[in-house]
């Protein structure tokens, strides 16, 4: 069966009212254009929130060479695919921005179960993967900012598209940086940004600012249909970023270099690895985890089973393929994994 190997998937390109995609080039080899399919979703068993839906996969992986998508599979052979776990619970994305995202938060599982009546709120990862000039991040409102001052720079958002960063830090990022975004904390992806995102597998977010590049957000897409005072509850404006916090390096040897780079440190819903190999091989024994090479070559082998994956692939080991498969070369890869 499809599961007792690594599986791949077909192309997931999602739709944003957001403009990006150019450095996808770079990263799965894609024509080097700007366009309003910034975000592939990778190994996604995740539902598109959209204000007009494309269909009932928009968002959705789709097995390559299966007649299948990955919530379908997962709902026919859970056991196989995910082991005891009792859901995917992931969500992994790679996204180029070509503008400023608007200002936004997450809501955390208290938030999500009240007004959303979902288990899964949206605390998210960013692992820098390539830059524009003058790329950067905006976390956390300025000190003294008040929800009240934040609410009236949402009217005045709708005549001035940069009274938002007057609120809110912001700092450059570069290829390497890893980010960490909690729930209720103001953000903002900034222009130039290449990121792999990983995060609680939900598609929630409270965007309370008018415009995003050219495109007016409506009401709904601002809210998500809750109305101001709701909405801004999502925003907790007291907190503030810890300090960046250094990879954990868990293996040097044998040309392996395996670093964890989100861990409980941050969070206790996934864990994000870097792996390093320098003709080195790794041992891929997480039961339903996803893998991203990020840079360079490398073959995946075991089994019986061989197969050659460079810059840009990406793929599951599910619980019936644990322990099975290795991958060596010389390459960079992320691990992701729902703990």
């Amino acid at each position: 069966m499809f599961y007792d190997y690594p599986i791949f998937f077909e192309r997931n390109r999602v739709y944003r009212v957001y403009k990006g995609g150019k450095l996808f080039s770079g990263l799965f080899g894609d024509e080097p254009e700007d366009g309003n399919y910034p975000e592939e979703w990778i190994a996604s068993d995740v539902h598109a929130v959209q204000e007009k839906s494309a269909g009932p996969h928009e968002g959705v992986s789709k097995i390559k060479g299966e007649d299948l998508y990955l919530d379908e599979a997962i709902e026919k052979y859970k056991t196989e695919i995910i082991g005891n776990r009792s859901e995917w619970g992931i969500l992994t994305k790679a996204l180029d921005s070509a503008i400023r995202l608007p200002m936004q938060a997450h809501p955390d599982k208290a938030f999500s179960k009240k007004y959303f009546n979902s288990n899964h709120g949206k605390e998210e990862s960013w692992i820098v993967l390539d830059t524009r000039p003058g790329a950067k991040v905006f976390y956390e409102f300025k000190d003294g900012v008040t929800i009240d001052e934040f609410s009236a720079a949402i009217d005045k958002s709708e005549n001035d598209a940069g009274v938002m960063e007057t609120l809110v830090k912001s700092m450059p990022v570069k290829k390497g940086d890893v980010i960490f975004i909690p729930g209720k904390m103001v953000h903002a992806i900034g222009a130039g940004c290449l990121m792999l995102e990983v995060q609680e597998p939900s598609d929630w977010t409270v965007q309370p600012e008018r415009w995003c590049g050219d495109h007016r957000l409506t009401d709904k897409e601002m809210t998500l249909g809750l109305d101001r005072q709701t909405a801004l509850k999502c925003f907790d404006v007291n907190m503030r970023y810890p300090h960046p916090q250094k990879p954990i390096t868990e293996k040097n040897e044998d040309g392996v270099l395996y670093e964890s780079l989100i861990d409980e440190r941050n969070t206790k819903e996934f864990i994000v690895h870097r792996i390093t190999l320098k003709d080195g091989k790794y041992d891929m024994n997480l039961p339903g985890s996803v893998y991203i090479v990020i840079e360079g070559e490398a073959a995946i082998t075991g089994d019986g089973y061989e197969k050659e994956v460079k810059k840009g692939d990406y793929f599951v080991i599910s619980a019936a393929a644990e322990g099975k498969y290795s991958i060596s070369g010389n390459a960079q890869i992320i691990e992701c994994w729902k703990k």
